[in-house]
């Protein structure tokens, strides 16, 4: 099979549906034997965390994390630099999203948080990777189509066309098997996968290794719904429709309060004829366990307004343990710097080791 016809098959209804069934193998051997397995996460310094990363993927990370799955943490620096002309206050961004990790649950003793900016072997496992794919393939990768015909004739950066190498080399550095993925991100995930499997093809492997160096990563696909932000649309940094996770009590309320609904006093779950109101009860089931319609049964006549009590106060309750502790972290400094440091030190050694037997199976060693 091409690999054109493989990342087609990617975004199909039925890889779709076989990726959702080996994603409920993987979580069943997890829970047998944690042990088999590494992950690699991350996301971008690009603002703060909100209620959509938090359902999205943290509180998932977390529970992996617990579970015994070795867990390895990606501030994705170098990413920033995409799709925009400038990093901004990048160092206050990436210490904002180590601060929201600890506060959410993540353990430093058990889980790798580094940049990779920071780690000079990985970044340049892109040298190799980029001889095993096209500048047609990578053209036709999801993202960088979506980027491509985004910037209307503005010429596309070369770190945005190699994007989807870049992620690669953050996957097979430390050779992760498993990467918590939406459907949207299937494509990148295969891509990964297909260069994988390419290296070992075409370069082999160090003497004395009976396997590949990298791993085939799985995707563990999100368990969790979609949740839209408090106008309505895609829940965005830069739409200001978020709920960060280091607000206030507070400027939770206030936000919330803003959120869009509709004229009809009698709450209902209903995504397709009422999308606002059922996002907020989505929201609210999120973060007090309960169901859509039980929550609207609960409000019957009460309106938006009671709608967004209940919602406030359910995310308040939730988010309160994590924001204690957010303060706490915010207020020793020293902690979160220590913990990148100790992170990045070990995303180098294994970074390194990996490098080490690329340049053999390649034959680089001089």
């Amino acid at each position: 099979m091409s690999f054109e016809e493989t990342l087609e098959n990617a975004t199909s209804d039925a890889s779709y549906q076989k990726a959702r069934e080996t994603s409920e193998k993987i979580h069943a051997a997890i829970e047998a034997d944690p042990s088999r397995f590494r992950m690699l996460t991350g996301d971008r310094p690009t603002g703060n965390l909100h209620i959509g990363h938090y359902f999205g993927s943290l509180a998932n990370r977390v529970a992996l994390q617990q579970k015994g799955v070795e867990t390895w943490i990606l501030v994705a620096d170098y990413q920033v630099i995409t799709d925009r002309d400038g990093t901004g206050p990048i160092r206050e961004r990436a210490y904002s999203l180590v601060t929201d990790y600890l506060a959410a649950g993540i353990d430093p003793e058990r889980a790798t948080i580094f940049a990779h900016s920071q780690v000079p072997a990985l970044n340049q496992l892109m040298l190799p990777f980029l001889s095993l794919v096209t500048d047609s393939e990578l053209r036709r990768n999801p993202t960088v189509k979506a980027e491509l015909e985004a910037t209307e004739g503005r010429p596309l950066s070369g770190l945005l066309l190699t994007y989807p190498v870049h992620q690669a080399a953050d996957i097979l550095f430390c050779k992760a098997n498993i990467v918590p993925v939406g459907k949207d991100q299937l494509p990148h995930l295969e891509q990964t996968r297909v260069i994988a499997s390419r290296f070992d093809r075409r370069y082999g492997r160090p003497e004395g290794l009976d396997k590949p160096i990298f791993p085939a990563p799985q995707a563990l696909l999100s368990e969790s719904g979609t949740i839209l932000g408090l106008d309505g649309r895609k829940m965005s940094k830069s739409f200001g429709n978020t709920i960060d996770l280091g607000m206030t009590a507070d400027e939770t309320a206030k936000k919330i309060k803003k959120a869009v609904t509709d004229s009809d006093r009698h709450i209902t779950y209903d995504p397709e004829n009422r999308p606002e109101v059922s996002n907020l009860l989505t929201i609210a089931a999120m973060a007090s366990g309960r169901s859509q319609m039980e929550i609207a049964e609960e409000i019957g006549d009460g309106g938006g307004g009671a709608l967004k009590g209940y919602v406030t106060e359910a995310v308040n309750e939730l988010l309160a343990p994590l924001r204690e502790r957010r303060a706490e972290l915010e207020n020793d400094p020293a902690i979160v710097h220590n913990v990148l440091t100790e992170g990045i030190e070990r995303a180098n050694d294994q970074a390194n080791d990996t490098l080490r037997e690329v340049r053999e199976a390649m034959h680089m060693v001089y």
